[in-house]
């Protein structure tokens, strides 16, 4: 019986995950290679081909999630032909197909994004990142990401009008409505779905390196301290170094042995006595490579 433990599982993602227990896993979140990128990484994907090539991944994933965990897949399009290809809206239809629950997009504004000039469009400024669940009803701790609401409170909160007092329904008949007073005596307040991050600027001599901070803002708005998150593209590790700092437990797997290096060395400089304590003669990542079926 395989055992769920800090692990980097090094082999392809798909084999590996075949030996993954049923509903064993609280959070996936990754990033996969981009349609037709990283060819010198992972030998690309063209877009024409994406969807087929991720579903039989999907349904590994939707196997070992359990009932009440989410999958955060971080994707974006690409041009193709002077155009955005549609794969990553194919493949969100195509995952619904599948059983997974389509329940939100969340958006990654990167506020570095690489300067240029296009003839057609402007600078690439943010990603998407995906949120699937399997039920409707799932584990979220949205009081665990909330946001300082600013200095603006001061001086708006401190002389209510009587409108402020009560709920102010909109002009326009949509239903949504305000009730200013609510928000006395409040210093943080709930995140919209736009998630405000860097770039990784230190790309970890990895071809696609994304911050710690975007899986981590996820990690802490879907698990608990001990729950297991799941990188099936690990990369140069960033996942597993977010698990560190939030005391969850990661699997990652990566198919390159030189990323699986680069991440336990990312590890060991991060928290050398926590991650990589001498314990049984085995360290506390185990490093563990696995063959496909043949």
């Amino acid at each position: 019986m395989f055992e769920i433990r800090n692990q980097m599982l090094q082999g392809d993602c798909l084999d590996v995950l075949s030996q993954l227990p049923d509903a064993s896993i609280d959070l996936i979140v990754t990033s996969p290679p981009y349609a037709d990128q990283r060819k010198h990484t992972y030998g690309g994907i063209h877009a024409d081909a994406y969807v087929d090539w991720f579903l039989p991944i999907a349904a590994q994933l939707k196997r070992v999630l359990k009932p009440t965990g989410s999958f955060v897949l971080n994707i974006k399009e690409r041009v193709v032909d002077g155009e955005r290809h549609t794969y990553v809206l194919e493949l969100i239809i195509a995952m619904r197909k599948q059983g997974w629950r389509w329940t939100e997009e969340y958006v990654w504004h990167k506020r570095n994004c690489y300067p240029g000039k296009w003839p057609n469009r402007f600078r690439d400024a943010w990603e998407r990142c995906l949120h699937f669940t399997l039920e409707k009803q799932f584990a979220m701790y949205q009081d665990e990401v909330r946001v300082p609401m600013g200095d603006w409170k001061n001086s708006r909160l401190r002389n209510l009008s009587e409108t402020d007092l009560q709920r102010d329904n909109s002009r326009v008949q949509s239903g949504f409505g305000k009730k200013i007073a609510n928000w006395l005596g409040r210093d943080l307040a709930y995140p919209t779905n736009v998630v405000h991050l860097a770039t990784e600027c230190g790309n970890q001599k990895h071809s696609a390196a994304f911050p710690v901070e975007l899986p981590s803002w996820f990690i802490r708005l879907f698990t608990q301290p001990g729950d297991v998150v799941l990188d099936p593209f690990l990369g140069s590790g960033t996942t597993s170094i977010a698990c560190a700092n939030l005391d969850r437990v990661c699997v990652g797997i990566e198919k390159q042995s030189e990323y699986i290096e680069i991440a336990k060395n990312r590890l060991q400089a991060a928290s050398p006595l926590n991650l990589f304590t001498m314990r049984e003669n085995q360290y506390l990542y185990e490093i563990v490579p696995i063959q496909g079926e043949k």
